[in-house]
């Protein structure tokens, strides 16, 4: 028996065209991309307009949304920009803008009526009253802020228009500060969170000085573990989508558009299936969980939370001894074409050699384990080694890949 809800959609961050053709391919319902100015993520590797362009019409091509982000809170001077860049962005035809800042919302209002306008989790969007203010304005989308409860986002549901559509995030990293307005970046570097350039403080290893005794360095202890007193757990909540699709959330969202393709292939295919398996029906989604948390753990993570979702984080979803990823698989590269000699082409990312024993990861679910039994240049030359990122390599392995499958290897 299948389940009568309403499929949500699952959104995911793509940080490059080939992170987003990664997405698309992975199982997105909707990519969202930044372009060189106006978004959050000013380290981000974000699109160029022809690549903006060429990513829009392959997403297109698929069946798949693109979302622009443009949430900086702008100032004075970043408005005539922000204009001229809304009319570039009216010609390349997006399926939404992301914005949080009301003058940003106006000119993206006023220039692209026709493109749709989601309001972005850094406008505070904490109750019902808020979202029915964007919806009389013309958003067609409002994001939850982090800090709110699924109890809370079901009684926002209930109390706003049935086509306003509520989007929140099921998985990635969390911000210590409330809904990401942080001033440690600024104070510390002179680079601003909420103009896009945020160097994550909240992950550094602190101590304190006593005035009176300069240099002398006395650690912080919350506990015996250690002085990562900032520094949150991911949110995960691959266990938990029957209770957010209860409460009434349309889009499921992503959060690293700083990620690489391994990780937005890994957490796309592994949250499209369990959607997927929850639609057809409970049983086989609650049947098929080991493997969503088996897989979801094989790219860059930081230990899991279920962050506000379930009532006010404690001190349980905090990391105290150290600030480091857990990283089980090295992302090589994606399969860019097969040649006539059925060798796989693609841009190598990390070292490997001939005889190592890697995993083609396909989009369908499946990993298949295959031997490299040989590595060539374009030249034609046979190597022993691909020690050269971003090197254009082919292939040869002991069971033929389709373009797009993504390759990686153990991290031993």
């Amino acid at each position: 028996m299948g389940n009568t809800k309403k499929k949500p959609e699952l959104l995911i961050p793509a940080s490059s065209l080939e992170v987003l053709k990664t997405a698309v391919m992975f199982g997105a319902d909707a990519v969202y991309i930044g372009g060189e100015a106006f978004g959050l993520r000013a380290k981000a590797k974000n699109f160029t307009k022809e690549e903006m362009k060429e990513g829009i019409e392959f997403a297109h091509a698929h069946g798949v949304h693109v979302h622009v982000t443009a949430n900086i809170l702008a100032h004075n001077n970043d408005l005539d920009g922000a204009a001229e860049y809304f009319k570039e962005l009216k010609e390349l035809k997006p399926d939404a803008l992301i914005v949080a800042d009301p003058g940003m919302f106006t000119l993206a209002r006023e220039i692209c009526p026709e493109i749709d306008i989601h309001v972005s989790t850094q406008a505070n969007n904490t109750n019902y009253q808020t979202f029915n203010f964007w919806y009389k304005q013309g958003a067609k989308r409002v994001v939850s802020a982090r800090e709110l409860s699924l109890a809370e986002i079901k009684e926002i549901r209930e109390k706003i228009p049935e086509d306003l559509e509520i989007e929140s995030f099921i998985h990635g990293a969390m911000c210590i500060s409330y809904s990401g307005r942080c001033l440690l970046s600024n104070y510390f570097t002179g680079r601003d969170a909420n103009q896009g350039a945020c160097t994550h403080p909240c992950r550094w290893k602190y101590a304190i000085v006593e005035e009176t005794r300069p240099g002398e360095y006395m650690p912080v202890y919350e506990n015996e573990r250690g002085t990562y007193i900032f520094n949150s757990k991911d949110l995960c909540m691959i266990e938990h989508i029957p209770e957010m699709i209860d409460a009434g959330i349309d889009s499921m969202k992503i959060e690293g558009r700083m990620k690489t393709a391994l990780y937005v292939a890994t957490v796309a295919r592994t949250y499209r299936k369990a959607i997927d398996d929850y639609m057809e029906s409970e049983e086989k989604y609650r049947a098929n969980m080991d493997w969503y948390k088996a897989e979801i753990s094989k790219c860059t993570y930081r230990q899991f939370t279920t962050g506000f979702y379930f009532g006010k984080p404690d001190e349980n979803t905090q990391i105290y001894d150290n600030n480091t990823y857990i990283n089980e698989y090295i992302y090589l590269g994606i399969v860019e074409g097969i040649d006539e000699n059925g060798r796989a082409r693609l841009s190598q990312r990390n070292k490997f050699c001939v005889g190592d024993e890697i995993e083609i990861m396909k989009p369908d679910g499946n990993n298949v384990s295959v031997t490299v039994n040989g590595i060539y240049t374009e030249n034609g030359e046979s190597v022993e080694s691909a020690p050269h990122p971003k090197q254009a390599l082919f292939v040869e392995l002991s069971e033929t890949p389709k373009q797009y499958d993504l390759l990686r290897i153990k991290n031993s």
